[in-house]
């Protein structure tokens, strides 16, 4: 059951940060020392970015709590806050490994930063920055999972995963759902710690519509991909086309062709395109796979009304999260089996306001150019899987653990 913030102890909220710093110290140590400078994604920092990043965002953080907490390194503090070089919209960072101090001072600079937090935190600290830092540390959690998982095999130390059980074939269709309400965001007297674009909560009436009991498959996708729909302009919008030519794009980002078959990149090894798991897409390939089906993505009110309906077995399996680095049948985890787009732009709610220590942390997307997410990954928090949490990304971004169903 998720906590209410009003709830949560001081050790409570500890426990939480130690939990989520194993959590990201056990990404780190996946990388094989020759690739601690490797940028799988070329939109992202290289991976020692993130190692000094993690610390010093809690320092920055929380070192307006604590009077004793001093810093500790400015100049790192500041880089590892940023990084190198500021990225335009529209642009790459340009960065070189050379750039960036040795892995050795960087391992050093966390290590410091963690320990002086950690004596700041005998002390008690307040719950809305301490549930900020965990939950930005979990974040990352994820988008180190999925960059990892565009990191060359060799490069990574394999780990195991549990297996799958044999299943019978998903009994695929359209479920009906009614017209009613769908409640979005969270009520500021709730308690419940939310991000600043999660409040305040509002109804919206939804008229009837139907929509996938199951994220559309590889399987699916793949009869997609072989009626042509990365050729046919007529399935894009003019942005995504161009965006698409641009880069070369025939397939979802997880998938390679093998002579005449399909593999999956796994995270850490490559097997046979497996037909039943969710396929992982950008915006741009839902929305066009949804228009050669005839069909569209959901809003986000429309997929809150579904994902309380009981047909879509969509309640959550809090046993699952974290313990699989790829994906299951879409039919065994409905919830948590990877973020779902919807058709509706990342926007405030009545009400919103920006936290006044993270002032950008959802104004600087506010921008028409982000689509929301909704729902979550293997590798998302449980805590995370809150109907109001609201995730985002741009349409032309491939590499998120992003699958969708279709509407109509």
């Amino acid at each position: 059951m998720l906590a209410d913030s009003k709830a949560l102890t001081h050790e409570i909220l500890l426990e939480r940060l130690a939990k989520a710093r194993a959590e990201t110290d056990k990404l780190f140590a996946l990388v094989k020392p020759e690739a601690r400078y490797a940028r799988p994604i070329a939109e992202r920092h290289r991976i020692v970015f993130y190692l000094g990043h993690l610390e010093a965002f809690d320092l920055n953080l929380l070192e307006r709590a604590f009077a004793k907490l001093k810093p500790f390194d400015r100049a790192l503090d500041r880089l590892f806050a940023f990084g190198i070089d500021p990225i335009e919209p529209g642009g790459l960072p340009t960065d070189q490994p050379s750039d960036w101090p040795a892995y050795a001072q960087v391992e050093r600079y966390a290590r410091s930063v963690r320990k002086e937090l950690d004596a700041a935190l005998e002390d008690e600290a307040p719950t809305l920055l301490m549930n900020v830092a965990i939950e930005h540390r979990l974040m990352h959690a994820e988008t180190l999972a999925y960059m990892l998982h565009q990191l060359p095999l060799e490069q990574k130390i394999p780990q195991s995963q549990p297996a799958l059980a044999e299943t019978k074939a998903p009994e695929f269709g359209l479920v009906e759902i009614p017209s009613g309400n769908a409640v979005l965001g969270l009520r500021r007297d709730s308690g419940q710690f939310g991000w600043d674009n999660e409040f305040e909560a509002h109804s919206v009436q939804v008229p009837a519509f139907a929509i996938d009991r199951y994220q559309v498959t590889n399987a699916q996708f793949l009869q997609f991909v072989q009626a042509g729909g990365y050729q046919h302009r007529g399935f894009w919008s003019g942005a995504s086309w161009d965006w698409k030519a641009a880069q070369g794009i025939e397939h979802p980002a997880l998938w390679k062709r093998d002579g005449g078959r399909w593999l999956y990149r796994g995270m850490f090894k490559e097997i046979p395109l497996p037909a039943d798991w969710p396929v992982y897409v950008s915006h741009a390939e839902a929305s066009a796979y949804c228009a050669w089906a005839g069909k569209r993505l959901p809003t986000e009110a429309e997929w809150h009304r579904a994902s309380s309906a009981p047909a879509l077995g969509t309640s959550k399996d809090l046993e699952y999260q974290m313990t699989r680095w790829d994906p299951t049948p879409v039919d065994v985890h409905p919830a948590g089996n990877g973020w779902e787009w919807t058709a509706t732009v990342f926007a405030p709610f009545a009400g919103f306001q920006a936290f006044p220590f993270y002032e950008g942390y959802s104004a600087n997307f506010f921008d028409g150019m982000h689509y929301v997410l909704k729902g979550g990954s293997p590798r998302t928090d449980v805590f995370m899987l809150r109907p109001s949490f609201r995730n985002w990304f741009q349409p032309h971004y491939q590499y998120v653990y992003a699958g969708f169903r279709c509407a109509v």
